[in-house]
């Protein structure tokens, strides 16, 4: 069995000796340029053209991530590089299931518990009470409820938040999430919600879908978390919409430009809070046991999760 890593830093070995602990009898190694060699397996991170070019042998491309629009585009248009035939597999879970669950908690309390108020009274040396918040008055709606998206708004549903879920196609579980899906559900998901988390995969479908047409629908004064791509978010509109109160806040983990530039206009908004895109870390010892775990199945001829249907793009 033949494993090729690929890393645009080159910083491979990690990943190597990991999956070597893993599968002690498979030949692994780090991708060079030029390298056409067959390989069973790719193991990739923000592929360049030359590593996705057919390769004899190829079973299955394995991406270092839960998101794979770094590999197929933000259209959808680097579906064509792929080899034919041949399956991409994402990460479902890997350790950022509960930092994404603690990431959001964070944010959504602290604007529930008007903490931000309480700091900028600290500012001034005011000692002023501010009326509590109700849970009931306080609906949340994620916006994708897959892996990640459903650990997210189970998490959210602990603290008696009402929990309203949105995805694509229908999802049933017994969390007490409201779930909805569909163009027709997504109004009655998002419709007066006070907080808005976004953990939609990008496809061409959802770039710009956070956006002032959404923000109105949201009651005023609410506030926007988002841990998915800088892309789904129309930064123009969240500025537009912070000016008006429509919006009162924002915490922002991802940004169509990462580093995100220093004369961004995000950086001195009192009402966003930045995160250098840290709400959920691949974390290597997790990612490496599932990959390796998943290459296992398939040598044995058995099916595994997490394959990807490049029409819909996650």
């Amino acid at each position: 069995m033949d494993i090729l890593i690929y890393s645009p830093d080159g910083k491979t070995a990690a990943y190597e000796s990991g999956l070597a602990e893993h599968l002690p009898q498979a030949n692994i190694r780090g991708w060079q340029p030029g390298d056409t060699a067959p390989a069973d397996y790719l193991v990739l991170w923000k592929p360049n053209a030359e590593v996705l070019q057919p390769r004899e042998r190829l079973k299955a491309i394995f991406n270092l991530g839960a998101g794979v629009d770094s590999v197929l585009g933000t259209g959808g248009e680097g579906a064509q590089r792929l080899p034919a035939g041949v399956p991409l597999v994402r990460l479902e879970d890997a350790g950022m299931a509960d930092q994404m669950a603690q990431y959001v908690s964070a944010a959504a309390l602290r604007y529930f518990r008007r903490l931000d108020d309480f700091d900028a009274q600290q500012a001034q040396a005011q000692w002023k009470f501010q009326k509590p918040n109700r849970l009931s008055d306080f609906p949340i709606a994620v916006l994708g409820y897959g892996t990640l998206g459903a650990h997210v708004a189970k998490a959210l549903k602990t603290f008696g938040f009402p929990v309203r879920a949105w995805s694509r196609s229908e999802r049933q579980d017994d969390s007490g999430v409201a779930l909805f899906h569909g163009d027709a559900g997504f109004d009655a998901c998002v419709g007066g919600a006070r907080i808005l988390v976004n953990l939609l995969p990008l496809t061409p479908q959802t770039v710009d879908v956070l956006n002032a047409n959404l923000f109105a629908k949201l009651a005023q004064g609410a506030f926007l978390i988002n841990v998915a791509r800088g892309a789904h978010l129309v930064e123009a509109d969240l500025l537009a919409a912070l000016e008006s109160g429509q919006i009162a806040g924002a915490t922002l983990d991802v940004f169509r430009t990462e580093p995100l530039p220093a004369d961004h206009p995000f950086w001195h908004a009192p009402r966003i809070t930045v995160t250098p895109h840290i709400s959920a870390l691949t974390l290597r010892d997790e990612t490496v046991a599932q990959i390796a775990g998943k290459i296992a199945a398939m040598a044995r001829g058995e099916a595994i999760t997490g394959i990807v249907d490049l029409a819909r793009g996650y």
